[in-house]
């Protein structure tokens, strides 16, 4: 079953929206480890992440999409079907993008569109199992995700290769940061070369007066 859903900003990881009643009912308690490390893959994934795709966490599977520079998480156990678990992520971002596309850019706190945790909440009623599904969801379409070219990613490699990028960027600003210290040293020095030229001609241009004025006049 879907046990968490999350909606957050992918440029910078803000969660927007989302529920976890869906752990609660199922008495799960381990929802905080799980949720903490949805966040972190918000943080890492970014707007130019691979979707949709899945990251692999053991027993647990975290599906998302990501599109309009939203990222749309659903954490499922890894019994649950995952062409259900998309097709539930896409009429989730149907819905979402409806009603707030264009109030994303301009959220500036956690959880801005908690309100939307209710909408969330009717969408999700029809993929509780894969019984209630086959008994019957007659707006499913079952082509609508073809789960077989869906990446799979491990967990670990994820955060890792977030940390890696994020390494990566670090030292490209590092880079840019003395590469720009770099010409300011070279205009300064550029700059009193040219000051040492002028200086030279004027001291050459001042022999030269004193040497006519008080040699040949």
């Amino acid at each position: 079953m879907v046990l968490l859903t999350l909606i957050a900003r992918a440029s910078d990881g803000l969660l927007l929206s989302g529920s976890v009643q869906e752990a609660e009912e199922a008495g799960r308690n381990d929802m905080t480890e799980y949720q903490n490390k949805a966040k972190q893959l918000f943080r890492k994934l970014g707007s130019n992440a691979t979707s949709p795709s899945t990251v692999d966490d053991g027993a647990i599977l975290f599906h998302y999409i990501v599109a309009d520079n939203v990222c749309y998480m659903a954490l499922c156990e890894k019994t649950f079907s995952r062409r259900m678990a998309f097709n539930y992520l896409e009429e989730l971002r149907q819905e979402f993008s409806n009603m707030h596309s264009t109030q994303v850019a301009g959220a500036q706190r956690p959880y801005a569109f908690i309100e939307f945790a209710t909408v969330l909440q009717k969408l999700k009623k029809p993929y509780v199992d894969s019984r209630a599904h086959r008994s019957g969801v007659k707006k499913l379409n079952e082509e609508l995700v073809d789960v077989q070219r869906i990446m799979v990613q491990n967990i670990d490699e994820v955060l890792q290769r977030g940390e890696h990028m994020t390494s990566l960027a670090t030292k490209a600003h590092d880079l840019s940061a003395q590469s720009q210290m770099f010409r300011k040293d070279a205009a300064y020095l550029n700059l009193r070369s040219k000051y040492a030229k002028w200086a030279a001609l004027a001291l050459i241009v001042v022999v030269l007066i004193l040497f006519i004025r008080f040699w040949i006049l």
